[in-house]
């Protein structure tokens, strides 16, 4: 490898809008990052994800392709 290539791979600690704060390392070149959404507040990992239907479009590939009542 060549020598002063590379960029700075520092720590820096990453704050989210919830108020979580946590460290990793970057290229960034900056001490802090500010994030909209992490891990602890996203839905999909939170379990709070919410299905939204607009227009019954759910509904009705349910009962186009859904399980067939007997």
């Amino acid at each position: 490898m060549q020598n002063d290539i590379h960029p700075q791979y520092d720590e820096i600690t990453v704050t989210c809008s919830c108020g979580n704060k946590f460290k990793t390392r970057s290229t960034l070149g900056k001490k802090e990052l500010h994030a909209e959404i992490c891990a602890n507040c996203h839905p999909f990992y939170t379990g709070q994800q919410k299905l939204v239907d607009t227009a019954g479009r759910v509904e009705k590939f349910q009962n186009r392709y859904g399980k067939k009542k007997s």
